[in-house]
């Protein structure tokens, strides 16, 4: 065993300097490069260890993989506790532990299966992970590795094919190759050529198809506004200076006006704009926001609206509620929903229910197991409690024109790539993203959101038009591109040509392929490993148990 291995800083020091890369490699900052090497001081962590003769290696390995994923979490996802310490800290702790799922199926399957087989299950195990974590109640898929060239799209016009995850396998794909020349006992250069090619070949691809690529569909204009109201004051009743809801509305009215033209055919308003108590689905013809918004679109022919809406929907009796129906004595049972409304100049409507909802603040994960812990919840100004979800991805088309078809996607929605594609395999032409990002004050975490849509934007090859209360919105290319976008905490409103495209993308068609085919073989490998282990042990008795 080296000298470096006893020394007690030489395996925190590993685990801190690759938080360190992996977060200097993160969106916002255009350093995505770092990723490339950001996982090669764990592998020689996980090396020293491995070679080890001490016992208890394995509760070594847990201990410093666990703390290099905790500070990377901290690193990179400090800015939820803006919101609420309790739920910042549960986040980045839970989270960290939930990623040691993958390096402990690892470690396990490189004992019990050799080296080749062990660094082979790696990125399987991680890249598996990373699908089950975009699919269960505690799902927080921000750090998912392909996320991390948000920030330089023109490096992943390739997502198109494989989506977010294909950057995952090409992140670890390099660093496996990285670490192995690293340690090589074989000198020269030579041994630097695998990794430089499968660093620079996908690179090569992308630029390729970005400068090939023509962007497509019909053109139309779109106008997106952002009112700027603080949600922890002004724009829910019961903060401490909040703005009456005709006054909210009333300036959305007045910045949609200013930006509107005869041309526009989409007004775009952010997540929750409509939030005048609850507005019962049944009942929203008849309500007086349904009458003063067909009085502002009838002044302007052509243009259809969609916003942000807290819906609510009664259920007769019990026979007939949902999983998530609330009940009070007055009105019986009915969901709450963070809705996006489509509101057309004759009054016709029609709700989309917000289906991804962020664990903690619109839905109690595994209620049996977790409601014990609300003090962990964290609080978004007037979103709050179990919220009311639907099956399908509704599509909002334009009644004048078919082609022009708009997907509602609210929020938090936006940074899930399969489950975005599903309203373009519905027919959506171009991606509406409305949203409230002011929960983190001004920190990266409404920076990396914005940048998280121009990967829906390449996986699909449609435009984005993002609306957003307060943080950025703006508008972004079928490449990716930010072509337009407002400033931070100002009401604003702008107006742009987006194209809507009816052309679907293999992403878009086949889905997670790579995440789906990962579960597969880790599954495999994971029962592989158990055979393994207790092959060597039937062959070894009173083999010690680490």
């Amino acid at each position: 065993m080296s000298k470096e291995t006893n020394n007690r800083f030489y395996l925190p020091g590993l685990a801190f300097l690759s938080a360190f890369l992996l977060w200097l490699g993160w969106p916002v900052k255009p350093l995505a490069i770092f990723l490339f090497i950001g996982w090669v001081p764990f592998l020689l962590l996980e090396k020293a260890i491995s070679e080890k003769t001490a016992p208890k290696r394995g509760r070594t390995f847990f201990k410093h993989a666990y703390l290099l994923l905790l500070l990377w979490n901290i690193f990179t996802t400090y800015w939820v506790s803006y919101s609420t310490l309790g739920g910042g800290i549960a986040a980045v702790v839970f989270n960290a532990l939930f990623m040691m799922m993958p390096m402990m199926a690892f470690f396990w399957t490189k004992r019990a299966a050799g080296r080749t087989i062990g660094y082979l299950s790696l990125p399987i195990y991680w890249i598996a992970f990373e699908q089950f974590h975009l699919n269960w109640d505690l799902s927080w898929p921000w750090l998912t590795l392909g996320n991390g060239f948000a920030s330089l799209p023109s490096w992943v016009q390739w997502y198109e094919y494989t989506g977010f995850l294909g950057g995952s396998l090409w992140v670890w794909a390099v660093n496996l190759l990285v670490f192995f020349a690293l340690t090589s006992a074989k000198k020269g250069a030579g041994k630097w050529l695998a990794p430089v090619l499968t660093f620079a070949l996908p690179l090569v691809i992308s630029f390729v198809i970005g400068s090939q690529y023509q962007e497509k569909g019909e053109l139309a204009e779109v106008v997106v506004v952002q009112p700027n109201f603080d949600p922890y004051k002004e724009k829910f009743e019961g903060g401490e200076g909040y703005v009456p809801f005709e006054q909210q509305f009333a300036r959305m009215l007045k910045l949609s006006e200013e930006q509107i033209t005869p041309n526009t055919r989409f007004v775009l308003w952010p997540e929750t704009s409509i939030s005048n108590g609850l507005n019962w689905e049944e009942d929203f013809a008849r309500s007086p926001v349904s009458y003063a918004l067909r009085d502002f679109l009838n002044r302007h022919p052509g243009l259809e609206l969609v916003s942000g809406i807290t819906s609510a929907r009664l259920y007769p009796d019990s026979t007939q509620k949902s999983g998530t129906a609330r009940f009070h004595e007055q009105v019986g049972y009915y969901d709450v929903f963070n809705a996006a409304l489509h509101f057309k100049p004759s009054g016709q409507h029609e709700f989309y229910h917000k289906s991804k909802l962020v664990p903690g603040v619109e839905k109690t994960p595994y209620p049996g197991v977790f409601k014990a812990l609300k003090m962990f919840s964290i609080d978004l100004g007037g979103i709050a409690g179990n919220m009311g979800t639907q099956e399908t991805r509704s599509i909002f088309t334009h009644s004048q024109n078919p082609k022009l078809v708009g997907a509602p996607v609210v929020c938090y929605e936006s940074i899930y790539g399969e489950y975005v594609s599903e309203y373009v395999r519905n027919g959506a032409s171009a991606i509406f993203i409305i949203t409230n990002d002011a929960w983190w004050s001004d920190s990266p975490g409404y920076k990396q959101h914005l940048a998280y849509a121009s990967l829906r934007a390449i996986e699909t090859r449609r435009d984005v038009a993002r609306s957003a209360n307060t943080g950025i919105s703006g508008f972004i290319n079928q490449k990716g591109e930010l072509l337009q976008k407002s400033g931070w905490w100002v009401p604003a409103a702008l107006r742009s040509q987006i194209r809507f495209n009816q052309e679907q993308t293999f992403y878009t068609r086949y889905g997670e392929f790579i995440g789906h085919g990962t579960q597969w073989l880790a599954l495999g490998l994971a029962v592989l490993a158990v055979v393994l282990g207790f092959t060597r042990r039937g062959a070894k008795p009173g083999a010690a148990v680490v």
